[in-house]
């Protein structure tokens, strides 16, 4: 095992079941990282739920990343969320915001009578799921994958991302509980085959071996923070041998920054800006993600006026 104080911290951590062609991610999040980002807006219940989902799913995805970027798990539609986005950064950053109308979502909350709502019913018909990967790299393009909110829960959509998009049978599981003294905890666990070949031969017998013990996880274990990973990991693959490995701290980091908020202010059009400015000069704005607020005199985007 490496870096065990993250086995029941905040962390990221690849894991390998012994002699099968089967990969697997976990993450674990609380008081350095979910907590912080949740209570920054007075989100409902179940929408800090989705949340929390959204970002433990791209610090799953984003952990596997082999380049120096960011991961959006980005999910917008017509219905009571606008919008919902996680993100993660290859340096273990992980920050989230929501964008929902609170009168649709107080009426799907009255018609669902407080239990937690379907994907559907929460982005719409319209509703689509986007993963998007960004390089530090200007001179590369970002990719992005889009499937449908059709299914009933945020995992279930990503597991056909990954059929759709990079035809790699996936099994995610998603979790986020709220814990006592106001904290958030929330679970993670993606499990992958890996494609038959001379060496391997067929992977498909090791695949629903691994898929029928998956099935026997439980919410509740995802998000136990006193159950460390590895004794969840454990629990689950024994038979077959598994270890835990390559594991990162996460923490909330927001990547805003003066420089790249000029660097998006200087691509709108002129009168678009001039519409914000402030009486005295200058452009307020705040960042949705973790509410920093700046203050840009109006001629550092535009230039001096003639």
């Amino acid at each position: 095992m490496t870096q065990p104080a993250f086995q029941t911290g905040d962390f990221t951590a690849s894991f390998q079941i012994e002699d099968r062609p089967i990969r697997g991610r976990a993450v674990r999040m609380g008081p350095d990282s979910l907590t912080p980002i949740l209570a920054r807006h007075d989100y409902p219940e179940n929408l800090a739920r989705i949340l929390g989902e959204a970002v433990a799913l791209a610090a799953l995805v984003g952990s596997s990343l082999k380049f120096d970027g960011r991961i959006l798990v980005q999910a917008e539609g017509d219905g009571p969320v606008r919008m919902l986005v996680g993100e993660y950064t290859t340096n273990g950053g992980v920050r989230g915001y929501a964008r929902y109308d609170e009168e649709a979502w107080a009426n799907l909350d009255r018609l669902n009578k407080g239990k937690p709502p379907h994907m559907p019913q929460l982005f719409g018909r319209s509703g689509r799921l986007g993963l998007i990967l960004l390089q530090d790299n200007p001179n590369l393009q970002p990719y992005q994958g889009i499937v449908p909110l059709n299914k009933g829960t945020l995992a279930q959509c990503a597991e056909d991302y990954y059929s759709m998009s990079e035809q790699v049978p996936s099994r995610i599981r998603l979790s986020v509980e709220p814990v006592e003294g106001g904290d958030w905890v929330c679970g993670g666990m993606m499990i992958q085959r890996i494609a038959g070949d001379e060496n391997r031969g067929d992977t498909q017998e090791a695949w629903r071996e691994a898929e029928a013990l998956f099935a026997t996880l439980t919410p509740g274990e995802l998000a136990d923070p006193g159950l460390p990973m590895t004794d969840l990991l454990f629990r689950l693959f024994h038979e077959q041998g598994v270890r835990l490995e390559d594991s990162r701290a996460v923490d909330d980091r927001c990547t805003c920054n003066e420089e790249r908020l000029l660097q998006t202010l200087r691509g709108m059009p002129e009168e678009s800006l001039r519409d914000l400015v402030e009486p005295n000069g200058t452009l307020a704005i705040d960042c949705q993600f973790c509410n920093r607020h700046y203050v840009l005199p109006i001629e550092s985007v535009t230039g001096p006026a003639n």
